[in-house]
């Protein structure tokens, strides 16, 4: 049986990110598991996730960077407090973002994006990133996450479209 995704395990409220929101029709919607130590999304970019021909947009790697990131952070926050695999995940949010693009990043191919946790403190986690393509790295990224506060959580469910 395959993993749960852990944007999977996101509240309701929680799940409309244009990147990672399973209730986002319009969105990315990534998938994000484990893998030993590290985290995995496989993603194909559309023909419209272009920068110039042949070439993935670079905001697009951000966003898969990014929220690739915070979902890892979730899960591993999750890990250090020692929740059950079936409970719903703390959510997180970007506190900074780095991205490094290495080289032109082929539109077409299946990206792998693969995440180890730096470290885990409090309502912080750090995880560094990597977009693959056919095990060539592509981008490196660095996603400090934070703990979603309280007073950013939605008050009311957006509509769906």
């Amino acid at each position: 049986m395959a993993a749960q995704a852990f944007q999977d395990r996101y509240e309701d409220d929680l799940s409309h990110c244009y990147g990672c929101g399973r209730l986002n029709e319009q969105g990315l919607q990534i998938k994000t598991v484990w893998e030993g130590e590290e985290s995995v999304t496989r993603f194909t970019p559309r023909p419209w996730h272009i920068a110039v021909p042949g070439i993935v947009y670079g905001g697009l790697l951000a966003s898969l960077i990014d929220c690739h990131g915070t979902a890892t952070a979730a899960a591993a926050a999750a890990r250090s407090r020692e929740l059950p695999d079936s409970s719903l995940l703390p959510r997180f949010v970007t506190g900074s973002l780095k991205v490094s693009y290495l080289r032109p990043t082929p539109l077409g191919p299946e990206l792998e994006i693969r995440g180890r946790v730096r470290e885990v403190k409090g309502r912080k986690v750090v995880v560094d990133a990597t977009v693959s393509v056919g095990g060539e790295v592509c981008v490196r990224g660095e996603v400090l996450a934070v703990e979603m506060p309280e007073a950013l959580r939605p008050r009311s469910v957006p509509p769906s479209r």
